[in-house]
């Protein structure tokens, strides 16, 4: 099998903060796939932006280590990394000096004026302004212009409003694309098919047939060169209002009435209307919040977090688990049990649809006991479904019940190279698809539902509660699921 490549119209894409880890990792590597499989048209250019004061050629080598570092060699093909490399340009732009590179920047916008125009902006979210700002009063602005803003989309509601009105006074909201790239994976794209297009889940997606829906993205690194900005952030901030709540809305929506972008985010904006609030007295009831200490990961040792951060003490939370709640007909009574964090056993992420066990069992206790059935969507390391049932176990000896799991893997089933988040979401934008994109009121509700947990938080007396590195996080959130008489999924895969 295979797949179809699309092309796209010409465009230029202008990466602010293109010396920096983002573009290096993702960034360039996702745009050098797009050209190999050759979706780009060839007058198309990728033009970095950053302070340092660089040459084209001096940008195309510190390019090219990138690729070599994070694209295997086998898909370096040396003419079409040559011919790629061709198309990568460098103008040196400070965007806190009015003067400093913007005209030079212009010029060289100005040869593909009739383009499709992107500016991404890979850079500190303080500086999302500023550059918004540069771009407006330089004429930059074109009716083909798109601006693609990493998360973290501000620190609150108030912070996240304060961000968007302030981009908002340059682009139009039909210009903004706000980049979660954690709906650009297959796996989360395979969700709405799995929903939408098959008659086997779709009606049993309810109350009346699923018992609760866990949602982990786990993560065995922990913050290393990232603890100063995590330490401002948090996991909630970091993980849970963004991504998580992402995938706790592609779960629970209505299905929309076309796949189309605005169609999409009204059914996730009701979902995130429709969450339950968490307020101040509940806060310790249906929130965990963890920091680790020093443990194993990876078979050797590895530092506790205040370690990391050089610190003494800080109260900022590297774990979080959630028991929310969605206050509708479809979800009314079923927990959404959601959990992140740090240094934990292994990088998973998935979602978890448990149903609901049968009423009654007909095979007597020799059997064995009978398991709910489950849908696991795994998200990362190995892209796929798989549906957990019982069988029969094979061979005689009366009726013996095992749960198995039907199992696809992505990469086993159609034998491709399955596109990176970022290869996928950048074409969007250039082809101007707002589907996998958040709107303004999907990023403040999200904040509406964060907020009160933290001002909960503040307000404790409890801090984080610690866990050592390689496990699973405080005993409390455990006993946030058990008590309830449900488990975590704890598959390693």
């Amino acid at each position: 099998m295979t797949s179809r490549i699309i092309a796209v119209d010409p465009f230029d894409i202008v990466v602010f903060g293109a010396t920096g880890d983002l573009a290096y990792r993702k960034l360039l590597p996702a745009l050098y796939h797009r050209h190999r499989d050759g979706q780009i048209p060839d007058v198309s250019r990728i033009i970095g932006c950053s302070r340092r004061p660089l040459s084209d050629e001096a940008y195309r080598k510190a390019t090219l280590e990138a690729l070599e570092k994070f694209v295997p060699q086998h898909e370096r093909e040396p003419e079409l990394v040559e011919s790629f490399l061709k198309r990568v340009f460098y103008v040196p732009v400070d965007a806190t000096a009015e003067k400093s590179g913007w005209k030079d920047l212009a010029k060289v916008l100005k040869e593909g004026e009739d383009r499709v125009r992107a500016f991404y902006l890979a850079v500190s979210p303080d500086l999302f302004g500023v550059l918004c700002e540069g771009i407006g009063a330089h004429g930059l602005v074109t009716p083909q212009t798109r601006v693609i803003i990493e998360k973290p989309i501000g620190k609150s509601l108030a912070s996240a409003t304060e961000l968007n009105d302030t981009v908002g006074k340059v682009f139009k909201e039909s210009q903004i694309y706000r980049i979660d790239h954690y709906l650009g994976k297959e796996t989360v794209q395979n969700l709405m098919a799995l929903r939408f297009a098959n008659a086997l889940f779709e009606p049993l997606w309810n109350a009346a047939h699923i018992d609760h829906v866990q949602i982990t993205v786990a993560e065995a690194l922990g913050v290393e060169s990232r603890a100063g900005y995590y330490d401002t952030a948090g996991a909630l901030r970091d993980m849970v209002q963004n991504h998580i709540m992402q995938l706790l809305c592609l779960v629970a929506m209505e299905p929309p009435s076309q796949f189309e972008a605005d169609a999409m985010r009204d059914e996730k904006l009701k979902v995130l209307r429709s969450l339950k609030p968490i307020r101040e007295g509940a806060t310790d009831l249906v929130t965990v919040r963890g920091q680790y200490r020093a443990g194993a990961s990876a078979g050797g040792p590895v530092p506790g977090y205040l370690e990391e951060l050089g610190r003494s003490d800080s109260s900022t939370e590297t774990f979080v688990a959630v028991k929310a709640e969605i206050e509708n007909w479809r979800w009314a009574g079923v927990p959404f049990y959601i959990r992140t964090g740090k240094r934990l056993p292994s990088r998973i992420s998935e979602i978890v649809v448990s149903f609901k066990t049968i009423p009654h069992s007909i095979f007597g206790e020799a059997a064995g006991q009978l398991a709910s059935n489950q849908l696991v969507m795994r998200l990362q390391p190995d892209e796929g479904v798989r549906l957990w049932l019982m069988i029969k176990d094979p061979g005689p000896g009366g009726m013996r019940l095992r749960h198995v799991p039907l199992d696809m893997s992505f990469a086993q089933t159609f034998k491709i190279r399955s596109p990176e988040a970022y290869e996928r979401l950048i074409m969007d934008v250039i082809r101007g698809n707002a589907t996998l994109f958040m709107r303004r009121d999907e990023v403040e509700a999200a904040w509406k539902w964060i907020d009160p947990i933290l001002e909960g938080w503040s307000v404790s007396r409890e801090g984080p509660k610690p866990y050592t590195a390689g496990t699973w996080g405080p005993s409390a959130s455990i006993a946030l699921i058990e008590r309830d008489g449900r488990t975590w999924h704890e598959e390693i895969v």
